[in-house]
């Protein structure tokens, strides 16, 4: 099979498949039993959003502390390399949507990045969260900024999985970037088709999440400190632990670096081939991941 014919069918597809999905739900005789995780927890689908947003609403005040705790600080780092791969404004300025990006520290990230480098002052951010409290901390960060009130930024909240099609029109960005953000969404795969869709072909989509330890050692090593210390300082920093509890869980049912890799594929994307350093990159030996796929 050809080239170009293989990606107007990967572009057929990725089209049809909300029409599909949309075949199926309405011949499933009852809609209310479908079911998904919420951590190690089995819910109704339809309960899981408000749980989720329940859980950021408790954590938002102090969204940068918890990340602190599960992954010991070094979640700056890894964001400082997730965004550096990307080099936002290497070839002008670009057009970018961040997702699940609420209290905008990918979209600092992304400004800064384009400036420093590029001397980039275009280059636009738009983050996307569905819970207003994320975004009010996003607004609050970016009030202490040079990009405050100016295009380069603004906020929106919306749904990953439906975004709205006349203000995140097809075709229109030249990159989509999601942190820490897709295993708490209610269907990965509707997200993955809406990244999609808003993407202009040949651009990238980025995510980073914690995943799967490759080192049986320190694979232990952070089981141990997931569910032993992670809750317990849930408790003593914010007096929260059942949060803390679901979001550690909420990894371990999170797929695997080949499963969430097939599935940016099965959405339309090109990736590279199925081995660390191409289709993903981890970080830490797994703790953490960066996976990315091209429109095509």
């Amino acid at each position: 099979m050809s080239l170009s014919l293989t990606a107007n069918l990967r572009r057929c597809l990725a089209r049809n498949k909300t029409f599909t999905r949309c075949i199926s739900s309405s011949s499933s005789s009852d809609p209310q039993n479908k079911t998904t995780s919420f951590g190690f927890q089995t819910i109704p689908e339809n309960a899981k959003e408000t749980m989720v947003k329940n859980v950021f609403d408790s954590v938002a005040s102090k969204y940068d502390l918890m990340n602190d705790a599960m992954s010991m600080g070094v979640h700056r780092l890894w964001k400082d390399q997730f965004v550096g791969d990307l080099k936002p404004g290497r070839r002008g300025p670009m057009k970018c949507i961040d997702v699940a990006g609420g209290t905008g520290d990918i979209a600092l990230r992304i400004l800064d990045f384009a400036r420093e480098n590029y001397a980039d002052r275009e280059t636009s951010v738009e983050v996307v969260d569905i819970n207003d409290q994320m975004l009010k901390e996003g607004y609050q960060r970016f009030k202490k900024t040079m990009y405050h009130n100016t295009s380069q930024i603004s906020f929106h909240e919306a749904n990953a999985q439906s975004l709205p099609v006349e203000k995140f029109l097809d075709n229109s960005y030249d990159l989509y970037t999601i942190a820490f953000g897709i295993r708490n969404v209610t269907s990965i795969p509707a997200v993955l088709e809406e990244a999609y869709r808003v993407l202009k072909p040949g651009a990238t989509f980025a995510c980073l999440e914690f995943n799967r330890v490759d080192n049986p050692i320190l694979g232990t090593l952070y089981d141990q400190y997931s569910f032993h210390i992670i809750p317990l300082l849930g408790t003593i920093l914010t007096g929260d632990r059942s949060s803390y509890q679901y979001l550690v869980e909420s990894i371990r049912k999170f797929p695997s670096q080949p499963d969430f890799a097939k599935m940016i594929r099965d959405a339309g994307f090109a990736t590279g081939k199925d081995v660390d350093g191409a289709a993903w990159t981890n970080l830490w030996g797994g703790v953490a991941c960066v996976h990315t796929g091209v429109k095509i």
